[in-house]
């Protein structure tokens, strides 16, 4: 019997038999599944890609998705999805058949809102900061040549400003933070190394002591801003806390070894502009010819033969060098890092250059059974200095005559050619050859600190929410210095007050400097979760005690050869100082449902530098943030990833207010040799009073912040945005003294107070990230401004302010001013007259029209 429908399916069997050929020749396939969220419920819109082709798409409503035309063999699906974490799955697809991949599951990315982030005594995760906290990790630290600390982080924190000291090598920086809070106390923010808050007072023989710490041993910088975040340090936070972490080793980390070598090159490529040795005999020559009164014939035989660019001889090619090893690994059960570096910086200025050497180690072992965690911390450097007399050659070579030779070609005074009258002593207003000043002249030091500590943290096995903390540290440093003139030298001329001829003895002067700081902190922390309320509760109290000792022993001043510069100067009093920081702390940290938190701190300092009646202080803090971003009615907003407002208020303080350590005592004087008082037939030195105030306290800075932090795609966008309120009181400042109330007319109280506002943008960007290629775009802004609001105890419409500055060579004494209604160091001149654009010389403003030029238009 006959089919004759199978005839008419002959055909399309046909086809599909062709096409079935052609699939398994060809090699395609089918690959399908579904994306499930955290709670298990498919997610639609999950991008779905085959990594390396162009083929994918996204998930339907039930979170399903389907790939076709995939070529066979193995392959790897990537599946994305805004603010969540990308996941990747290999899959192998078979010719001709439909693959289907289990059901993957999508978390948030979480991974920036899990990070640990270091506050004051312990860490937070980041999601969980209520305070303006930034932290800037290894990853985003500048790169290039660093040998400064901060240098890491110049320009990568909104508010807070990073200035260079100068060009010299280990001139360190300036950083200020929301710029200061004070007029003449230390504007400095306190830094804590390793949980050990360190001394960064000026160190005779260092410019700056943070420099001494090795920049490739830090791991983090974190800046506490506002004094929320900050009060938890009482009264050394009024300026900001930046806290450093250096690196340590890792539980289980393979042995690594790491070197790095660098070497760099410094120039000067613009140097004053200034006339040629042919150019400057011409214009004294075309003087001289054109009679004009400033020149003469004598003029003209002064003049030398030579060529010198005396800018080029001082100046040079300056090459830096900065190899660093470090070992990391775990030894048995310790984990451990060690490290050395050796920096050797030049300087371009002639004979300038500093040699640091470096070495730190790190145990961090975990015993029974993690519940005793140890971290030990050493550092240390040696760092030899050579200073050249930068204000003064630089100047002097920019003006020194070019027509003469550097080396004159006699034995006299070293070789170097010098200015001289008929008898060959030195002219004494001429100045002096720049190269022979910085040749002959030895200003070295050598600088050795180390900074190290133990910390023990102790999870008690009976009840593990509950730790306590031991922290023991230290900072000690030592510097010795010679500042050395030969008798040759033509500087330091001195002329003998009885032949009244000219001699040189030189200089050989000495001094050192001893610091010891030492630290024993305690605390308790409580962490245990309230599931009834929906919340999580953190506890802290401790106590701190912190001990600083300063001494400079007495150095005699003295000649080249080692004899007395005067011998009746032989004895003198060593300088030596020493005060205490006692301190109780504590912390409430409380969060409900992940999305409203709420930080509280509290502490009391009692220090040592002010008197029994002033020296207890009580500085609080209080912040709040809801984390917005996990409200139901943003939680499917798949382009913002996350979103934070906070609000913090704080009283921090400034215990630094003056040079010394107990400003409150009255000190006394050593009146002048040739000031004496008879008694009988004996003459004795007469003693000085000092005026002083024994009422002085520290200054109290309250601060109100609100911040807004957020997250958008992916985190690919990250940004803070602050705004702040801050007010400073208690200012120390020099007022008059009533007449007969102390031992002068002038006396530094605390009468002051100063208003600090601002805004802070915080902004990063990620356009490129992924296995190959991280790039990161950072951009911040900071708008600020200050004003003083008070610097008398009563009105005084007649004050005009505490003058202060200077330009360099004398040309005013002071040029700046710290007056009410105006900010910080405000230029004290006329307002200049223009016409056209252009100042009209001698002309200034009459700023209130009443006839009299005032630099204010309403004071006298």
């Amino acid at each position: 019997m006959k089919h004759p429908y199978l005839a008419k399916l002959a055909l399309p069997l046909l086809c599909a038999g062709a096409s079935v050929s052609s699939a398994h020749a060809q090699g395609i396939g089918t690959v399908s599944g579904r994306v499930l969220d955290e709670k298990g419920e498919g997610m639609p819109g999950v991008t779905v890609l085959i990594e390396g082709s162009s083929l994918g798409g996204s998930t339907n409503s039930d979170g399903s998705y389907s790939i076709q035309n995939v070529p066979s063999g193995p392959h790897t699906l990537i599946l994305s999805f805004v603010g969540y974490t990308t996941q990747r799955q290999t899959v192998s697809v078979t010719a001709g058949q439909n693959t289907t991949v289990s059901a993957l599951s999508m978390s948030e990315n979480t991974t920036l809102l899990n990070e640990a982030v270091v506050i004051g005594y312990g860490t937070v995760k980041k999601a969980d900061v209520t305070g303006s906290v930034v932290t800037v990790d290894e990853k985003s630290f500048v790169k290039g040549q660093i040998t400064d600390p901060v240098q890491l982080v110049q320009g990568k924190v909104a508010g807070v400003q990073i200035v260079s000291s100068g060009g010299a090598p280990g001139a360190g920086s300036v950083i200020r933070i929301r710029s200061g809070s004070s007029l003449s106390a230390s504007n400095d923010p306190l830094i804590v190394i390793d949980g050990v808050p360190v001394d960064n007072s000026p160190t005779d023989g260092a410019s700056n002591a943070l420099a001494l710490i090795n920049p490739n041993d830090i791991a983090t910088f974190t800046v506490l801003k506002d004094a929320s975040a900050t009060a938890i340090y009482g009264s050394r936070a009024s300026n900001g806390v930046i806290i450093i972490t250096t690196k340590k080793g890792v539980q289980g980390e393979k042995m690594r070894v790491n070197f790095s070598s660098q070497v760099s090159r410094a120039k000067n490529y613009r140097q004053a502009d200034v006339l040629s040795g042919d150019q400057f005999r011409q214009l004294v020559q075309d003087a001289v010819a054109n009679k004009n009164p400033l020149a003469s014939a004598d003029d003209l035989k002064r003049l030398g033969t030579a060529n010198t660019d005396w800018q080029d001889a001082i100046f040079r090619t300056a090459w830096t060098t900065d190899n660093n090893v470090s070992l990391t690994g775990n030894a048995g059960p310790v984990p451990f890092r060690a490290s050395v570096g050796y920096l050797n910086q030049d300087g371009t200025l002639l004979t300038n250059n500093i040699k640091r050497n470096t070495a730190s180690l790190g145990l961090s072992p975990r015993l029974f059974d993690d519940h005793l965690r140890i971290d030990v911390n050493v550092k240390g450097s040696w760092t030899d200095n050579r200073f050249a007399d930068a204000g003064g050659v630089v100047g002097t070579a920019a003006s020194f005559d070019p027509t003469q030779p550097i080396y004159s070609g006699q034995p006299a005074y070293g070789g170097y050619f010098e200015f001289t009258d008929a008898a060959g002593n030195p002219l004494g207003l001429a100045p002096r050859n720049p190269v022979a000043q910085l040749e002959l002249r030895r200003d070295r030091s050598t600088v050795k600190r180390s900074i190290g500590n133990i910390q023990l943290d102790y999870s008690l096995p009976f009840l593990s929410a509950l730790h306590a903390n031991l922290n023991l540290g230290y900072d000690v440093l030592r510097s010795n210095g010679t500042n050395a003139i030969p008798a040759i030298s033509s500087t330091n001329y001195i002329i003998d007050p009885i032949t009244k001829g000219i001699g040189n003895g030189g200089v050989n002067n000495q001094y050192s400097q001893r610091k010891d700081n030492k630290l024993l902190e305690f605390y308790l922390k409580y962490n245990h979760d309230l599931p009834s309320l929906s919340s999580r509760v953190e506890v802290l109290g401790g106590y701190s005690y912190q001990d600083f000792i300063r001494s400079n022993p007495f150095n005699a001043p003295r000649r080249a050869s080692g004899d007395l510069a005067n011998p009746d100067a032989a004895n003198g009093n060593p300088f030596k100082t020493q005060y205490t920081l006692l301190s109780f702390y504590g912390r409430l940290n409380y969060t409900i449902l992940d999305r409203y938190l709420l930080t509280a701190t509290l502490r009391n300092d009692q220090s040592s530098r002010f008197s029994k009646n002033e020296r207890s202080g009580l500085f609080p803090a209080v912040a709040v943030a809801w984390r917005i971003k996990d409200e139901d009615f943003l939680k499917d907003v798949g382009a913002l990833t996350d979103l934070k407002v906070r609000l913090g208020y704080g009283i921090t303080g400034q215990q630094d207010i003056t040079s010394t350590d107990y400003p409150y005592l009255g000190t006394y004087q050593l009146g002048r040799e040739t000031v004496s008082y008879q008694f009988g037939n004996t003459y004795y030195t007469t003693l000085r009073p000092d005026a002083y105030d024994p009422n002085i306290k520290w200054e109290e800075t309250t601060t109100y912040n609100a911040g807004l932090d957020y997250g958008l795609a992916d985190n690919r966008v990250v940004g803070t945005v602050d705004v702040y309120s801050r007010t400073t009181k208690d200012l120390i400042n020099t007022i008059p003294a009533a007449a007969g109330t102390n031992f002068s007319d002038l006396y530094v109280t605390n009468v002051g107070s100063l208003r600090n506002e601002g805004i802070e943008l915080g902004l990063t960007v990620a356009p490129i990230r992924n296995e190959k290629i991280d790039w990161t775009v950072i951009a911040n802004a900071t708008f600020q401004r200050s004003e003083i609001t008070k610097l008398t105890v009563v009105d005084d419409p007649t004050y005009i302010g505490a003058k202060t500055g200077g330009i360099s060579g004398n040309l005013a004494s002071t040029v700046q001013i710290n007056s009410v209604g105006f900010q910080p160091y405000s230029y004290y001149v006329y307002k200049q007259k223009y016409e056209n654009g252009k100042p009209v010389e001698d002309q200034y403003e009459d700023l209130n029209g009443d006839g009299v030029i005032r630099v204010y238009p309403n004071r006298s």
